[in-house]
C-alpha cells in the first residue's frame, strides 16, 4: 500500500483546516465541560494563539512546550504551534519540579503554555531555563515575571493574550519532511528521550490504522482514559476524529472508573481509548451492566500494556463491546499491530496494519520461525527520524527503514502477534528467558488476584528468580495458603522453573503516568 503527501504540507491543514474546506465549520468538533465548540470555533482560537505565538518570537522550528490538562486551549495550542510551522512538544500536568526543570533545558522553548494550577512547580523549574522567554498562563489574569538564570520569563495570561490577535493566519510553508512534533518515550532508565517526527509522519499512520482498520468516520464521537500530551491519546482522542470530521469529548480531571462511566453517561462516545488497569477498574466496580450502559460503544481501544485475556474475557461478558487490543510506540506515532472490530483473538495484538511490515529476530538479528520469541522490528512511513541528543541509542534504534522496538514477542502462522515482554524485563531462570507478561496472565486467572506485576530478584545464591506482587479481591484474604496456592497453579499451567519464589501482597501496583507497570518502583 502506497500513501504519499504532496511536498508542501502542514499536518494542522490534513487535521483541522481541512473540515471548514469541506463544510463543516458548523459541526461540533469539541465537547467540554458543558461547552460546544464548533469546528470553526476551533479554527479561531487556533488562528489567535498562532499569531500571539509568532508575536512572541516563536518561529518555525522553535520548540514550544504544553504542561496543559485536556481543554479546548490544548486543542488550540496543539493545532496552533503545528499551523506556525513550530514543533510541538507536550508533557503531563502531574511532573515534579525536577522534571519541568529537564524538559524546558532539553526542548529549548522559548514559549510554555502552562495551566494554572501547574504553575506552582513550573515558575521555579523556569527560574533555571537558559532558554524560556514567555509562559502563557491558562485559566488566569495575572501578568508579572519568572526571574532567571537567563534575565526573565515574562508571564501572560492565555486567554487575554490569544484574543487580541486576528482570526486570520498564514499557514506557514512547511514541507512534510519538516519536524513538526517530538513524543516522549516512557523509557524503563533515565530521563525521557524525544521522538523526532516529521509532518507527515503522524498523518501517516492516520491513514492506515485510523481510518482503514478502524474505520473512524465523521459519525464518531471519542472520548480517553489517558490524556492528550501521551500520543496514544493523541491520536486517538483529537487527530483521529478531526481527520474525517468527528468529534471528541473532553475532560480535565484525573481519570477515574467512576468518571469515565459518568462522561460515556454524558456524551455517549462511540470509541473508548483505554489502558489495562483502566478497564480492570472499571469491572471492580459494583452492578456491572446493569448501572452503566456501554451501548453507544463501537468498541473499545486498549494500548501501553498486553491486555489479559482473562481482563478481556469478563470484559465483554460484562458489557458486550470488543476491546482492540494492540501495539504502537512514541517511536512510529502509534498503533502498528492490532486486532481488528470482528476479528478478535484474546490474549494477542492481532496482526500487522497495513502500511507497516514486522520481523522478529534473534540476538544477531536473524528472522526466527514462526512460535519462537524474538525482538520486534516494525518497518512503517510513521517512524521517527531519531532521538533528539541521542545519536548513538538513535543509531541502534532507526536502521534504514526498520525502527527496533524493546518488545519481545513472537508470531503463530495465522499472523497473529503475541507479547511476551519488554527485553530489559526478560527474567533468566535457570539459563531460560522468562515473560513476566506470561507469568502475570497466569496469576490474573485465579479469582484472588486483582491485579499482578512480576519482576526479577535474587535469591541466597544471587541468581535472578521470579517475584510476584498481588492485589488480592476483596472477597479474599492474603494468606501463606493462598501464596502456596498461587505458587502451585503456576507450576501447574507453566513450566515449572517459572513459577514466582516469592509472593508479595499489596493494596496496589504503582504505574507511571501512562498507566503502565512502573517496575523500577517495585525493583527499589
Amino acid at each position: 500500500m502506497t500513501i504519499t503527501f504532496p511536498e508542501r504540507f502542514n499536518m494542522a491543514s490534513y487535521y483541522l483546516d481541512h473540515n471548514l474546506q469541506e463544510g463543516r465549520g458548523d459541526q461540533t468538533a469539541v465537547y467540554y465541560k458543558d461547552a460546544q465548540y464548533t469546528y470553526a470555533e476551533v479554527e479561531r482560537m487556533t488562528n489567535r494563539c498562532g499569531n500571539a505565538l509568532r508575536s512572541l518570537g516563536v518561529e518555525m522550528e522553535d520548540r514550544v512546550l504544553l504542561v496543559l490538562p485536556d481543554s479546548i486551549e490544548f486543542v488550540a495550542s496543539w493545532f496552533a504551534v503545528a499551523k506556525i510551522g513550530a514543533v510541538i512538544t507536550m508533557v503531563n500536568v502531574i511532573l515534579p519540579m525536577s522534571d519541568y526543570e529537564y524538559y524546558l533545558e532539553y526542548t529549548r522553548a522559548k514559549v510554555a503554555i502552562v495551566h494554572r494550577d501547574v504553575m506552582e512547580k513550573f515558575t521555579p523549574a523556569a527560574s533555571h531555563s537558559h532558554f524560556l522567554k514567555h509562559v502563557l498562563v491558562v485559566d488566569t489574569h495575572v501578568t508579572g515575571k519568572i526571574e532567571g538564570v537567563a534575565g526573565y520569563a515574562q508571564i501572560l495570561p492565555f486567554a487575554e493574550t490569544v484574543a487580541a490577535h486576528s482570526d486570520d493566519l498564514e499557514t506557514a510553508p512547511t514541507l512534510r519532511d519538516d519536524i513538526a512534533i517530538w513524543l516522549f518515550t516512557s523509557g524503563s532508565t533515565g530521563q525521557a528521550k524525544a521522538a523526532v517526527h516529521l509532518q507527515h509522519d503522524l498523518p501517516y499512520n492516520t491513514e492506515c490504522y485510523a481510518k482503514r482498520v478502524l474505520g473512524i468516520n465523521e459519525n464518531d464521537l471519542t472520548l480517553s482514559v489517558p490524556k492528550l500530551f501521551f500520543g496514544y491519546a493523541t491520536g486517538t482522542n483529537l487527530l483521529f476524529p478531526f481527520a474525517v470530521g468527528g468529534a471528541t469529548a473532553l475532560f480535565s480531571e484525573r481519570s477515574t472508573a467512576e468518571t469515565i462511566f459518568a462522561m460515556i453517561e454524558k456524551y455517549r462516545p462511540t470509541i473508548l481509548t483505554s489502558v489495562p488497569t483502566m478497564i480492570n477498574s472499571m469491572l471492580q466496580l459494583d452492578g456491572g451492566r446493569r448501572r452503566y450502559d456501554l451501548s453507544s460503544l463501537r468498541f473499545c481501544l486498549s494500548a501501553g500494556e498486553a491486555l489479559p485475556p482473562e481482563l478481556y474475557t469478563r470484559w465483554l461478558d460484562t458489557f458486550g463491546v470488543e476491546i482492540l487490543d494492540g501495539i504502537g510506540s512514541a517511536e512510529m506515532f502509534h498503533i502498528y499491530i492490532t486486532n481488528r472490530p470482528g476479528d478478535v483473538l484474546p490474549g494477542s495484538l492481532g496482526r500487522v496494519v497495513e502500511g507497516y511490515e514486522a520481523i522478529i529476530v534473534d540476538a544477531e538479528g536473524r528472522a526466527v520461525p514462526s512460535g519462537e520469541m524474538g525482538t520486534l522490528k516494525i518497518k512503517g512511513d510513521s517512524a521517527a527520524l531519531c532521538y533528539w541528543h541521542a545519536h548513538e541509542k538513535s543509531k541502534a534504534t532507526f536502521a534504514g527503514d526498520w525502527c527496533t522496538t524493546g518488545d519481545q514477542f513472537r508470531v503463530d502462522e495465522r499472523g497473529y502477534y503475541w507479547y511476551c515482554g519488554r527485553t530489559d524485563e526478560m527474567l533468566k531462570v535457570s539459563g531460560m528467558y522468562v515473560s513476566p507478561t506470561e507469568l502475570e496472565n497466569c496469576l490474573l486467572e485465579h479469582p484472588a488476584v486483582i491485579e499482578a506485576a512480576v519482576i526479577g530478584a535474587s535469591d541466597e545464591q544471587g541468581l535472578i528468580k521470579p517475584k510476584a506482587f498481588i492485589v488480592v479481591a476483596d472477597d479474599y484474604e492474603a494468606s501463606l495458603d493462598l501464596e502456596s496456592e498461587l505458587k502451585e497453579m503456576v507450576k501447574g499451567r507453566l513450566a515449572p522453573y517459572k513459577y514466582p519464589r516469592w509472593i508479595e501482597f499489596v493494596p496496589e501496583i504503582p504505574k507511571n503516568e501512562r498507566g503502565k507497570i512502573d517496575r523500577k518502583i517495585l525493583k527499589q
